[in-house]
């Protein structure tokens, strides 16, 4: 059975661990999407190093039809909070491509991601920062996550909690119900994160923790899924030569 509040405390004091070794002075800087992801890194963050040494940002890409999400963290958890709006930087990059390049979807998917992420080291090196990294195991299982964009970061809290775990510090950390079970969506391409992956989070997590799956063809999909998408998950190859 996961023990939520005992994971709890672990990860705060892991976090105050990361700060003692890696900037005893920084802020944490965390993207705020007002999901249950960053609501929740935030809220420990805040419990670890104190709401003073917490910074939000928040980056919708033009109009943010939830941007009162994450508003209404940033007012609850009491921290600081900056607004940039991408939509420019992403429009200039696009615009600027050679004419005769074919801009493919994934393309134009996976651009935002990583100008928030650079909006986001912009910021925490503006302000003697450390990044979060907001990704959960679910999402880094099936590779739904954005190599050097959400998938970066300096320190990841979530990286081995699943989203049913995540919903459950949630609750304990004291975080306002309409976000830790807000519906998962990205905020850029309209649809909920279920149904661009095509199966359930409830789902996935079971087959994650117990093995255990109903669907065969479900079962499929998340195997491949997640053999295609190991990579975002492992240093860098580099070439060592026999010098």
């Amino acid at each position: 059975m996961f023990q939520a509040e005992k994971v709890r405390q672990a990860c705060v004091e892991w976090i105050r661990e990361f700060f003692e070794q890696n900037g005893k002075d920084c802020n944490a800087v965390v993207g705020i999407s007002g999901g249950k992801d960053s609501s929740v890194t935030a809220a420990l963050c805040v419990e670890a190093l104190g709401r003073d040494r917490v910074i939000g940002v928040l980056m919708p890409c033009g109009e943010q039809h939830d941007i009162d999400c994450s508003k209404l963290l940033v007012e609850h958890l009491g921290i600081r909070s900056y607004t940039v709006n991408v939509q420019d930087a992403v429009k200039g990059v696009l615009d600027n491509l050679p004419k005769d390049l074919e801009i493919a979807t994934q393309t134009r998917t996976n651009l935002p991601p990583r100008i928030r992420m650079a909006t986001l080291y912009a910021v925490s090196q503006s302000c003697n920062g450390r990044v979060a990294n907001t990704c959960n195991l679910s999402e880094d299982w099936v590779g739904y996550s954005t190599r050097y964009g959400d998938a970066a970061g300096d320190f990841s809290p979530l990286a081995n909690l699943t989203v049913a775990e995540i919903k459950e510090i949630g609750h304990l950390c004291g975080l306002p119900e309409s976000l830790v079970e807000k519906t998962p969506i990205d905020g850029l391409c309209g649809k909920t994160d279920e149904d661009n992956l095509g199966f359930t989070y409830a789902v996935l997590d079971r087959y994650i923790r117990e093995g255990k799956i109903d669907d065969p063809e479900t079962k499929k999909k998340i195997d491949l899924m997640h053999e295609r998408n190991l990579f975002k998950l492992q240093m860098m190859p580099s070439f060592k030569p026999e010098l």
